[in-house]
């Protein structure tokens, strides 16, 4: 059965019987393995806009007038 088939039957659950399958779905992959991809307490850099002067200006003009 592929995702395409269960979609129409999906569509006509009630908000609350989505909201139960939502859940019953996420515990199953909570459940899986290797379905994280980071490692617990390992600390992972991440490049942020701190120290980037100028870039809010240039995200302003490009705002402003889209090429």
């Amino acid at each position: 059965m592929t995702l395409t088939d269960i979609l129409p039957s999906i569509r006509q659950l009630t908000a609350l019987d989505k909201i139960h399958l939502l859940r019953l779905l996420a515990e199953e992959l909570d459940k899986s393995e290797n379905i994280f991809p980071f490692q617990p307490y390992k600390i992972y850099y991440s490049p942020t806009p701190y120290n980037t002067y100028g870039t809010g200006k240039m995200l302003m003009e490009f705002v402003a007038n889209p090429k």
